[in-house]
């Protein structure tokens, strides 16, 4: 959440007006020289879309990227402008400070020494000292493994122990993967009258901390099925070539272990853009996740569920949404207020209580996330204990603890989170990817 309030200013004048180059610009600019990177980068992709050749826009969004160390995106924008004579100048110096970021010391040197030579303005002498100095390290660069070394992938086949009853609220996302993903194995005789398989996939998105991976996890409690979590260290090798064997390993297990529920976790990390993408390897690792999910043949996936979490979807290759593979977006809010008066009283459920009002504390969490909510209980039950040892004996927790705790805390990350949506809702939805974001936006403070 911005604490200067002239940003705030600027931001809610935006919100009125989207429409308005300039003020979006200023907007985007003045968060970027404070330091609110994901925000200004926000911004000036929302100014991109209402001047999508402008090379100042562009060359703010690619500083944006290169200070988040996303050199490969900022390379990616500013390419085509690159590739034109007469770019402006300060455009060189972010090209030379993202490819020195890449390790390519001389192409750094070359963009940087000839954008200065049009314009010595430009200069920035901290980068012109990184690209005097030697280098300390050489970064690494993949190389191809050798044919014995083994690819067998670290993740593991799991057991939930969780059911959708001990997911409170969601039910609308609940219903939803309920017809996708598992009424097809529980009553695969009607579905097969419609020609319908077990199998498929669905991409969980929303704000950090709502729940996405215990959702996961529920479902395949809730069918009595194998559960693996993915993570990107299960996946992500140093060895051109082991990624993809990797994520081919973890489909393989899911196959073996069918029914199952094969979860993606961060998914954005995976199945990147492959406009983003600079590199061929990274572009082939999603490449085969595509594969993997059409399978060799129609019935390959058959009884594999495959879920995904991203907190990012429009960073997500826009083939992952074929039908077929996750063909179906399911978002997952911060929960309500009934939500919150029900994730509280399964927090709660093992602990010493007093009586106990919910929904008083639920009223003042508004955009509390289910993470929120268990580390506002956490807090309130270390300082119960704290006095329980003090008594020598244990004290109850009570209404007037959690409510004190939630005066002083605030919700983590959905703010942000609803800042970089609003723009993508309002001004990159030409598809109707994200309307069913739409009344949440409308309705979100």
């Amino acid at each position: 959440m911005l604490d200067d309030a002239g940003l705030q200013a600027l931001r809610e004048a935006a919100r009125f007006s989207p429409d308005n180059l300039p003020l979006r610009r200023h907007l985007a600019d003045q968060l970027l020289t404070k330091g609110y990177l994901a925000e200004a980068e926000a911004e000036y992709r929302a100014a991109l879309m209402l001047a999508p050749q402008d090379p100042g826009i562009t060359t703010g969004l690619a500083e944006a990227f290169t200070r988040q160390s996303s050199y490969g995106a900022a390379l990616s924008i500013l390419e085509p402008h690159l590739a034109a004579p007469g770019y402006p100048p300060r455009m060189g110096v972010i090209a030379a400070s993202a490819l020195l970021g890449e390790g390519d010391m001389a192409g750094a040197g070359y963009r940087y020494h000839e954008a200065v030579s049009r314009d010595p303005s430009a200069a920035d002498p901290d980068l012109a000292a990184r690209l005097a100095a030697p280098p300390v390290v050489t970064p690494p660069q993949p190389v191809v493994a050798p044919p014995d070394l083994p690819h067998d992938t670290s993740a593991e086949v799991e057991r939930s122990r969780f059911t959708f009853a001990d997911v409170a609220g969601m039910d609308a996302v609940k219903e939803a993967l309920r017809i996708k993903l598992l009424l097809p194995l529980q009553q695969p005789e009607l579905f097969a009258a419609f020609g319908k398989r077990a199998g498929g996939g669905v991409l969980l998105y929303g704000p950090p901390g709502a729940g996405k991976t215990h959702l996961a996890r529920a479902a395949a409690g809730e069918l009595g099925a194998a559960f693996v979590n993915v993570g990107l260290a299960d996946i992500l090798d140093m060895y051109i070539g082991s990624s993809e064997r990797n994520l081919r390993a973890v489909f393989e297990m899911a196959r073996r272990n069918r029914p199952c529920v094969l979860f993606f976790d961060e998914v954005d990390a995976l199945a990147a853009r492959r406009s983003d993408m600079r590199q061929a390897h990274t572009r082939q690792l999603v490449n085969q996740f595509l594969a993997e999910l059409d399978g060799v043949d129609e019935s390959a996936n058959e009884g594999v569920l495959v879920l995904a979490a991203t907190n990012a979807p429009w960073y997500v290759d826009v083939a992952f949404r074929r039908p077929g593979r996750f063909d179906q977006l399911v978002f997952v809010p911060p929960p309500d207020a009934a939500a919150r008066a029900a994730i509280l009283r399964l927090l709660c459920r093992d602990k010493p209580l007093a009586e106990m009002d919910y929904d008083a504390v639920a009223r003042i969490t508004d955009q509390f996330t289910g993470a929120d909510l268990k580390g506002l209980v956490d807090r309130a039950v270390e300082a119960k204990l704290q006095q329980s040892i003090s008594a020598g004996r244990p004290i109850p927790l009570s209404t007037p603890d959690l409510l004190a705790v939630a005066r002083q805390v605030k919700p983590t990350a959905v703010r942000e989170w609803l800042a970089t949506a609003r723009n993508y809702v309002m001004h990159a939805n030409e598809s109707g990817a994200w309307d069913e974001l739409m009344p949440w936006i409308k309705g979100a403070r």
